[in-house]
């Protein structure tokens, strides 16, 4: 007997020490509201719950990732187009200064690299065996950042704190190193909390652990198993808590006039329905700050303002708060590394957010109750549901070959991959699942695997494990191809035959992935058939029984994403014209039944034309696709003549090259000019776009050959001169990388024609210097290897040139004064005053130079050499004032002084004045949209 007591202990001392070893972290925080400054003293106790010895531990110290210029959250933030924290003020910016760190209460040295300066480093004097603990002392002060970085820090009313303490890296079999980028991806074991902080009186204090005022300034706060600790201080009580069942919630996300109760009733429910496909939550109370949501928003038109939404309050808010709390309930609960391996936690997000929406709003449209409109609710989009966004987005993004593997990681995702095309395939990808192996099986799996790995770090590849083990049907598709590439499933039905009562279906697999496809008989929109076939490589016949249905289609409830749906379907019965045309106004949803073409009106402006009113024919849907043309007829209301253009492009994409695409067309057009003089083009091309490193670097290169065919009307009683009718061979490269602090792009560009070739390379660099001057700076040269034309109309302009491609968005080409001819675009010489030598018909040499003075203000310089036959070199200089509001898009320049003297003393000086203005939508689209895609 007093042997087994003896065991029984021992056994009790050994089942502690291996199992009860979770790290406790005892905290200290005094504010010091008048510097921003927190002043801390923190334990840790940390445990090796690795089987390998430590040398040293690692703390992530990701209050200090706002220090400086340099650190990885501003050089992140500057590859998202926003230099808020580069050129931030040094009282906005947030530190940390350790002031001492002790092992075991021993002083030990304590260091940071240079490169990851939020990134603690601490050399153990004996190394830490597995199953050992030690204690970890620190005193240091955090100065809180201004929370206009990453929603996090000094708020106009007070603070909103994450990331404000130390917390031990994750040691698996190596450490978990990691810094802060603000794409919320803490990976941290649970911890316990025990929490003293000391704030100004009278201010409201909130977290996610359990608090207790003890004074008006003194708060105590605790939580077991936590994995990360965020609290706001403010003057106001912004924070609700909603009781429900189980759970309190705590939350600042606005309710939009959902009144308390019913809001603690929509989140109950919503609790409850995430608990019957994972399990119960482990805490007593979840948090959902505004700022976690607005990072994880719901994309699409709920974002829009609340007199503008199509949608209920009651949907706006449930949706919300859905997403919300899903993703803090998995998030608090899963502990998988979120840089690395993101997708499973992102696909079960997304899977509970169909399934959610499926049971209790299933007759939701895409667009709301703008789907009801009249003139709109016959458009393809309107018919949509909420959930059909998730394959729609994924195709959207994988034609133009934009996706990226669900393995890649998440900092090397383009912004629209990581915050939306990847949770939407991970999403779908499950969903798949859901309907090759049933929702039994997925939903056990949920289960077992939350259970399993409940606040134990994992890996998304032990779902692997547990999912394979509940089905005899093989799923190393699914964990091989679809998750660790980007290849695309496209299948397509090729013929039926009939034999007696049996039909015979060829299936073709288009691309190189093998995948379950699923199989439909549909009659009236109705499902009357559906099977499921495996092991389709290339092409496969496989025979089903004839039924109550007249057409055979694959995939036909959008259960798996797939990179082509419209050749998924044949009816039964042979008809000559299996997909009728069907016309549509403006720009639509494919429709797989149709073979859709879309109209809509077309308006432009030249001055000799005036507005041009047109109707766009076209078969461009809203997902591109391959083989693309638009035909613009138009009428000209101040020539009063037919105008417009035409195109027709094919766009072949490569997966495995540098050549992210070909693009083989042909373009005409037909405009005025000048006053009653028309021009006619016609442009076959080959262009090859290359690709980026990565879909996360901007700009891009590519190579174009143009054979531009132009014919011009000549002056009435003039004969026709080589300007008017001539043929061009362009060749030429492009390379840009716009970068918001430095940025360069070039341009080599080669003309070939009858009469003359000529080569011309055009350098652009724009740099921010460290006080946030603009420099902006550019070089032209180029030179004619042979010139056999008379006149300048070939030659390099020194201020305007005569853009004899017609490439160029002028708004009256011809004009030699008036407003129009003071438009300038920024080619050949880049002037702006109008001096004595504007043309060169040998070379060019051009530099201009922008320096910032303030804002938007500029002082631009500009020098020139220009050479023409028979003459020498001429000198050309200028100086003035640039207007940079929107670069390239709208810019005014101010000339000051040039080879013409003081130009602003001059007469007529308001006619020197120059100007940029580009109308054209897609250049205004993309330098709005730059940071995301």
């Amino acid at each position: 007997m007093k042997l087994k007591l003896i065991f029984a202990f021992f056994l009790l001392l050994f089942v502690n020490r291996i199992c009860a070893q979770t790290n406790s972290s005892r905290i200290n925080a005094v504010l010091d509201a008048k510097n921003d400054v927190l002043k801390i003293q923190q334990e840790l106790v940390y445990y090796n719950n690795s089987n390998q010895s430590l040398s040293e531990i690692y703390l992530l110290n990701w209050a200090n990732s706002f220090k400086d210029k340099n650190t990885p959250l501003t050089k992140r933030l500057i590859e998202d187009y926003d230099k808020s924290l580069y050129f931030a003020k040094k009282n906005e910016r947030g530190f940390s200064k350790i002031l001492n760190v002790s092992v075991n209460y021993k002083p030990v040295p304590f260091t940071s690299d240079k490169n990851t300066e939020d990134i603690l480093k601490i050399d153990l004097a004996e190394a830490l065996n597995p199953a050992d603990s030690i204690v970890i002392s620190t005193s240091f002060t955090v100065k809180i950042p201004d929370a206009k970085f990453t929603g996090y820090g000094k708020t106009k009313t007070g603070y909103h704190l994450r990331y404000w303490y130390l917390t031990p890296v994750v040691f698996t079999t190596d450490w978990q190193l990691m810094s802060n980028l603000n794409i919320d991806d803490l990976f941290i074991n649970i911890t316990n909390y025990d929490i003293r902080l000391k704030v100004t009186e009278n201010t409201f204090v909130t977290s996610n652990l359990t608090q207790k005022k003890e004074s008006n300034s003194v708060y105590t706060l605790s939580g077991k198993n936590k994995t990360d600790v965020i609290i706001s201080i403010d003057k106001k009580n912004n924070f609700t808590v909603y009781k429900t069942e189980n759970i309190d919630v705590i939350s600042d996300i606005p309710t939009k006039g959902i009144n308390k109760k019913l809001t603690s009733d929509i989140l109950n429910r919503e609790l409850y329905f995430i608990e019957s496909y994972l399990g119960k939550y482990p805490h007593k109370e979840i948090l959902i700050d505004q700022i976690s949501q607005n990072n994880n928003p719901i994309y699409g038109l709920n974002q829009l303002p609340k007199f503008l939404s199509p949608f209920s309050d009651v949907f706006d808010r449930d949706i919300t708060f859905f997403k919300a709390i899903t993703r803090k309930y998995i998030e608090n609960t899963l502990l998988l590394n979120r840089r690395k391996d993101y997708w499973l936690i992102d696909g079960i997000q997304t899977y509970l957010m169909i399934e959610y929406v499926n049971t209790y709003y299933p007759e939701v449209k895409l667009l709301g109750n703008v789907s009801k409109i009249w003139g709109i609710r016959n458009f393809n989009f309107s018919k949509l549901n909420f959930n059909d966004k998730y394959p729609f987005i994924y195709q959207f993004s994988a034609r133009q070959f934009l996706d990226q593997a669900l393995t890649t990681r998440a900092d090397s995702l383009s912004n629209f991959n990581r915050k939306i095309t990847n949770k939407y395939k991970a999403g779908l990808g499950l969903q798949y699942l859901k309907g090759y192996l049933g929702d039994s099986i997925v939903k056990q799996s949920f289960k077992e695997y939350y259970k399993t790995h409940l606040l134990k770090v994992s890996k998304s590849a032990d779902f692997n494990d547990i999912i394979s083990s509940k089905t005899d049907k093989d799923l190393t598709w699914f964990f091989g191809d679809y998750i660790n590439t980007n290849k695309k499933i496209d299948y397509t039905i090729k013929k039926i035959e009939t034999e007696n009562d049996s039909l015979k279906i060829d299936i073709k697999n288009k691309r190189n992935i093998t995948a379950p496809v699923a199989l439909y008989g549909v009659k009236n929109k109705e499902i009357k058939f559906k099977k499921w076939f495996t092991g389709i490589d290339s092409t496969k016949t496989v025979t089903i029984a004839k039924g109550d249905f007249d057409k055979v289609s694959l995939n036909y409830e959008q259960l798996y994403p797939e990179y082509n749906t419209l050749d998924n379907w044949k009816n039964v019965e042979k008809s000559i014209l299996d997909k009728p045309i069907q016309l549509k106004l403006i720009k639509d949803i494919e429709d797989p039944y149709y073979n859709q073409l879309f109209y809509q009106p077309e308006f432009g402006y030249n001055y000799y034309d005036g507005v041009t009113l047109g109707l766009k024919l076209h078969n461009k849907p809203i997902i591109p696709r391959n083989f693309v043309f638009k035909l613009v007829p138009s009428y000209a209301t101040k020539s009063q003549s037919v105008t417009g253009f035409a195109s027709i492009m094919y766009n072949q994409y490569f997966e495995k090259s540098k050549i992210r695409q070909i693009i083989y067309g042909v373009s005409a057009s037909n405009f005025h000019y000048a006053p009653e003089l028309s021009y006619g083009i016609f442009a076959p091309y080959i262009a090859a776009v290359f690709k980026r490193h990565s879909l996360r670097d901007v700009g891009g290169s590519a190579l174009t050959l143009k054979y531009v065919n132009v014919y011009k009307e000549s002056a009435p009683n003039t004969s026709v001169r080589e300007q008017d009718v001539y043929n061009v061979l362009n060749v030429k490269y492009l390379y840009s990388k716009p970068n918001i602090i430095e940025g360069i792009s070039y341009k080599i560009n080669t003309d070939i024609s009858s009469n003359f070739t000529k080569f011309s390379t055009d350098i652009r660099y724009r740099k921010l210097t460290e006080t946030n001057r603009l420099l902006d700076f550019r070089f032209f040269g180029g030179f004619f290897l042979n010139n056999n034309t008379s006149g300048n109309y070939f030659s390099f302009g020194l201020d305007r040139p005569s853009d004899y491609l017609f490439e160029q968005n002028y708004f009256g080409r011809s004009e030699s004064s008036g407003i129009f001819s003071q438009q300038v675009i920024i080619n050949d010489g880049g002037f702006k005053s109008v001096l004595p030598t504007r043309y060169a018909n040998q070379f060019m040499v051009s530099f201009n130079s922008s320096i910032g003075l303030w804002k938007w203000v500029e002082y631009y310089n500009d020098v020139a050499f220009l050479k023409n036959k028979g003459a020498s070199t001429y000198f050309a200089y200028e100086n003035g004032i640039r207007f940079n509001f929107i670069h390239n898009i709208l810019e005014i320049y101010f000339p000051m002084y040039s080879n013409n003297g003081w130009e602003i003393t001059q007469n007529a000086y308001s006619s020197k004045i120059r100007f940029v203005l580009t109308a054209r939508p897609s250049a205004i689209y993309n330098f709005f949209r730059r940071g995301f895609l």
